[in-house]
């Protein structure tokens, strides 16, 4: 057999094959790069705004369970006996008007007495002979009143009333639960602030370096005479877009760990209901959309005004 010669139809046919493989292979290479870069970002982008809907999620919990606990502190309104129905009624009425007052709940003497009875376990009527204890009427504060300056106010009011033989609370712990409560809270803000101040940090690093990567792009627009606000726009309909595809990918990490965590321990999302889940959604789309877009625009500014010999440094 005859072996081909170099300019066989064969042989040119191979070449040009090989010609058009690498430039095809060439021309995929930057297009699966910046693929590839767009993905980096939206999941860079998602990480972050999935690390502040957890914050989120964890101070609206945190508040929810403070005023739930000072909501639940004991304020008793002990009666005298000699206190009509009548009486009771109208002044029970009168406490529910009050616009710190969330509820109340009359307890008579009979039902104080049974209550005490589960809790110590034996029949303590029999031992006395009679029953010590008097109605009251058991109220709860909202929790913006639930402090000890205005507990005390309330007790100074309610003990003028000619039904009421005595107020019972607890100050101390009164004291205790708003100063422990004040105390998590400055810590947690202290928490939240420098967590905020790092995910925005890290949000606008992963921006500059999406746009870091078209400095060329952007002069070489400049210099053929392009404006600002020209070569501005489809970099922030790009950023806005990756902070709609991140808030959207962000919020799906955040149902799915909301799902989880009511199914695994109900008790820890207790206070979180499903309008509170669509606040804090609405708040990572918000938040993932604006920050895209400033960052993108600061960016974008940065390297409109550089110097061309900067843009190697």
């Amino acid at each position: 057999m005859r072996a081909a010669s170099v300019g066989s139809p064969n042989v040119c046919k191979l070449g040009a094959g090989f010609e058009t493989g690498m430039k095809n292979k060439q021309q995929a290479g930057p297009t699966v790069r910046l693929r590839n870069s767009y993905v980096t970002t939206v999941v860079s982008i998602a990480m972050v705004l999935f690390l502040l809907s957890l914050l989120g999620l964890l101070i609206l919990n945190a508040r929810r369970l403070g005023d739930y606990v000072k909501e639940n502190i004991g304020f008793s309104v002990i009666l005298k006996d000699e206190v009509r129905e009548a009486d009771i009624v109208e002044l029970q009425k009168s406490f529910d008007a009050n616009p710190a007052v969330k509820g109340t709940v009359f307890v008579s003497a009979k039902e104080a007495a049974e209550e005490l009875e589960k809790e110590l376990g034996e029949n303590f009527l029999e031992f006395l002979g009679t029953n010590p204890l008097k109605p009251c009427i058991d109220i709860k504060f909202h929790a913006a009143y639930a402090n000890p300056d205005s507990i005390s106010k309330f007790e100074m009011a309610f003990k003028t009333y000619p039904q009421v033989y005595e107020i019972y609370y607890q100050e101390s712990m009164v004291n205790l639960v708003n100063e422990n409560l004040r105390k998590i809270s400055i810590v947690m803000l202290a928490f939240s602030s420098l967590l905020f101040l790092i995910s925005v940090a890290l949000f606008n690093n992963t921006i500059r370096l999406l746009v870091y990567s078209k400095r060329f792009i952007i002069k070489t627009m400049q210099l053929v005479g392009a404006t600002r606000k020209y070569i501005r726009r489809p970099f922030i309909i790009r950023g806005m877009l990756n902070g709609l595809f991140g808030s959207a990918l962000a919020s799906l990490l955040l149902l799915g760990v909301v799902y989880f965590a009511k199914k695994q321990m109900p008790e820890v999302l207790q206070f979180t209901d499903s309008m509170t889940i669509a606040i804090l959604v609405f708040l990572i789309f918000l938040v993932g959309m604006v920050l895209s877009g400033i960052t993108t625009i600061l960016a974008v500014n940065k390297y409109l005004g550089i110097d061309r010999d900067k843009l190697y440094f």
